[in-house]
């Protein structure tokens, strides 16, 4: 008998400095997404913790270090803190519109605002519009950009776009591949915003988990994501819920990080997602 699907071949990257805990190195291993089973593929892989950037699927190999630990908000049982509430009203007015995955000047040209505030050392901006579209319009799998948009004048025309995600819509929930907003808007809470209507939105579409990438205890720029309560965490026997203890001290930490909503204003990118695909190639 032939099997349905071929097993994937897996790359290593070389060992690269890491872009969150200073004085260590990360290494990637990861593989092509392609052909008419990618969906397949990309569910089975991101459930054992691995994350997409256009064709590939990569998750941290490091030789000497676990401390990315992917994280997934158990969007079925999530309660909003009185903060996530308070962002919720603030950002209420806005038009949330679920776009195909083809990228517009308009995007690009509030993720070059966006990087340039809050990741300005990030390899990401190096990237020209060419590289964007790649990023957004290169996908084998069912994805979608999200964008967020201040409500017109007149109620026709399209707002003023503050925010947009590169989303993969999951078999069993929504993975946030990449998400950005005006680092300028006198809006309060709109990077947890985003999140928050992807909670909506999987409970909405009856999936169980929104899933946020890695999370790395030590590193500033991602403890923002340990906000999002109830939260999963992946160990070596599986998808782990984070008790309630451990989470309150973990906000506490992330409240007390500078810069712990959005991250570090230097850096490399968000999840150590490559900025383009060709530096994952074998």
């Amino acid at each position: 008998m032939t099997a349905p699907v071929r097993f994937p071949r897996f790359f290593v990257t070389s060992p690269a400095p890491c872009p969150y805990l200073p004085g260590r190195s990360e290494r990637k291993v990861f593989t092509e997404l392609k052909g008419q089973h990618a969906d397949s593929l990309n569910d089975a892989l991101s459930r054992i913790g691995f994350r997409r950037s256009q064709t590939v699927a990569y998750r941290p190999s490091c030789l000497d270090c676990s401390a990315c630990v992917s994280v997934r908000v158990v969007a079925s049982e999530f309660a909003a803190s009185s903060s996530q509430k308070r962002a919720i009203k603030a950002n209420a007015d806005l038009v949330a519109t679920v776009c195909r995955p083809w990228s517009t000047s308009e995007q690009f040209d509030l993720l070059q605002a966006y990087l340039a505030e809050r990741h300005p050392e990030g390899g990401m901006t190096t990237m020209d519009e060419v590289d964007y579209a790649d990023m957004v319009e290169h996908t084998p799998v069912t994805s979608y950009v999200v964008e967020y948009r201040e409500p017109s004048a007149d109620g026709v025309t399209p707002g003023r776009l503050v925010g947009a995600c590169l989303t993969d819509r999951q078999c069993d929930g929504l993975s946030m591949i990449y998400s950005f907003y005006d680092p300028k808007s006198t809006r309060k809470g709109l990077g947890n915003y985003i999140i928050l209507d992807h909670i909506a939105r999987s409970r909405e579409m009856g999936l169980a988990y929104v899933y946020l990438g890695y999370w790395v205890e030590g590193s500033a720029r991602m403890q923002y994501k340990v906000r999002y309560r109830p939260m999963e965490r992946l160990a070596t026997s599986g998808w782990v819920r984070i008790g309630a203890e451990e989470q309150d001290a973990l906000i506490a930490a992330a409240v007390a990080s500078p810069r712990g909503e959005d991250g570090l204003r230097t850096g490399c990118t968000k999840d150590g997602m490559p900025a383009v695909s060709k530096t994952c190639a074998p």
